[in-house]
């Protein structure tokens, strides 16, 4: 966008198998540590706010689920500490919008709602488990191919394999072979 020249947005994402006690993963310095503003995400939680409407909420009650495949849940209250493996994801996002009036009021928004969206992706992985869980990696890259052909569909791009109906016909024999 030509009015938004300066703007930047970076998400760096480390995966630990922890549940959230690592301590600056990301390796950041003096300076940027005394900056930092650390949230705690529990995809557990049943919060919602403004963001988790706009981007959408999942219906899923983790105080009840358990994955068949897995064996993982239900997530009661201090599953984080009771749970074994636990995997956290440690979420650096850095955003500078240097505009007079509206920079840090436009920041703020955006974080709020890059929270939302990590809150609803992390409780659709934990909750589509038995979806995933004990794929192996080319099936994995599969559904990742599937995935990006059919957003690039909606939002009407060229597929880069040929064409939707390629994607379609590349994906129904795949799955047909498994």
């Amino acid at each position: 966008c030509p009015y938004f020249t300066k703007f930047s947005l970076t998400i760096e994402t480390v995966h630990r198998a922890d549940n959230g006690t690592s301590e600056n993963v990301h390796g950041l310095n003096e300076e940027q540590l005394a900056a930092r503003q650390v949230e705690i995400i529990d995809i557990a939680s049943a919060e919602t706010d403004y963001w988790s409407y706009a981007i959408g909420s999942s219906s899923f009650d983790f105080s009840k689920f358990k994955s068949t495949k897995s064996g993982r849940g239900p997530l009661l209250d201090g599953w984080q500490d009771n749970y074994r493996p636990v995997m956290t994801a440690y979420k650096l996002v850095t955003i500078d919008a240097p505009y007079w009036g509206f920079g840090y009021r436009l920041e703020q928004a955006l974080l709020a709602g890059e929270r939302a969206l990590f809150i609803e992706s992390h409780r659709n992985c934990f909750g589509w488990i038995d979806e995933w869980f004990g794929l192996t990696m080319q099936q994995i890259r599969e559904l990742e191919q599937q995935g990006d052909c059919l957003l690039n569909e909606k939002i009407s791009k060229p597929v880069l394999l040929t064409d939707a109906a390629d994607c379609e016909q590349r994906f129904t024999h795949s799955s047909e072979r498994q």
